[in-house]
């Protein structure tokens, strides 16, 4: 941690602090509700999926999965770091809008930044179109960490990264046997596991087919 970094860290939250209320009380409440609408997003992108190719329902599956890595990379780190919060550590800085996280809670990389991160990339990987409204969402969701005071700059950015990094990897490494256990799923004699991975893309009738009829 830098001077640089923890002034900017007491310049946002002073901004924070003197915005106006319904700003702050929007910005504790997708501090943690930008979690659900992850989870929304990977729920759609499975649902959708299932109608899919085995390749494309595979990387659907993997999007959760790959966060939830994401996520305990996060916590491997902070437990190496072991970072104190900066709205207990920084001296004169506006009192955080949401509660300080207890002594044992490590600041760096922030958990928060790092899903958002790995949530964005991999709904991106499912279908490219979804970066326009997932990467604004990990942004606003990186910042608000810092906006609420629980989290220096730094955190966040550390975060997105591997949240990035892990999501790529993790995708890239399980989409071929995700692939071959969707196909091996979608003819399973099991109803359970013909309704999570889905029929698959409808049959396309053939030329002759339609001329027979």
């Amino acid at each position: 941690m830098d001077f640089e970094d923890t002034a900017l860290y007491r310049d946002i939250t002073d901004f924070a602090d003197g915005s106006p209320l319904w700003i702050r009380h929007g910005a504790e409440l997708w501090t943690e509700a930008g979690l659900l609408v992850f989870a929304l997003l990977f729920a759609s992108a499975w649902w959708r999926a299932r109608r899919d190719t085995p390749r494309a329902f595979a990387i659907a599956a993997l999007a959760p999965l790959a966060t939830a890595v994401a996520y305990v990379c996060s916590e491997v780190l902070k437990s190496a770091v072991t970072q104190e919060r900066p709205c207990r550590a920084v001296a004169g800085a506006a009192v955080s809008l949401a509660e300080c996280p207890p002594h044992g809670d490590w600041s760096f990389p922030s958990n928060h930044a790092t899903i958002a991160g790995a949530a964005a990339v991999a709904l991106a990987l499912v279908r490219r179109a979804l970066l326009w409204l997932t990467a604004p969402l990990a942004l606003l969701m990186a910042f608000s960490r810092v906006y609420v005071g629980v989290h220096y700059p730094h955190d966040v950015v550390a975060g997105l990264a591997l949240g990035t990094l892990v999501a790529l990897v993790a995708v890239r490494l399980g989409t071929g046997p995700m692939t071959r256990l969707a196909g091996a799923m979608r003819g399973s004699p099991t109803t359970a596991a013909r309704w999570v991975s889905g029929p698959g893309p409808a049959p396309v009738p053939s030329y002759g087919a339609h001329a027979r009829h």
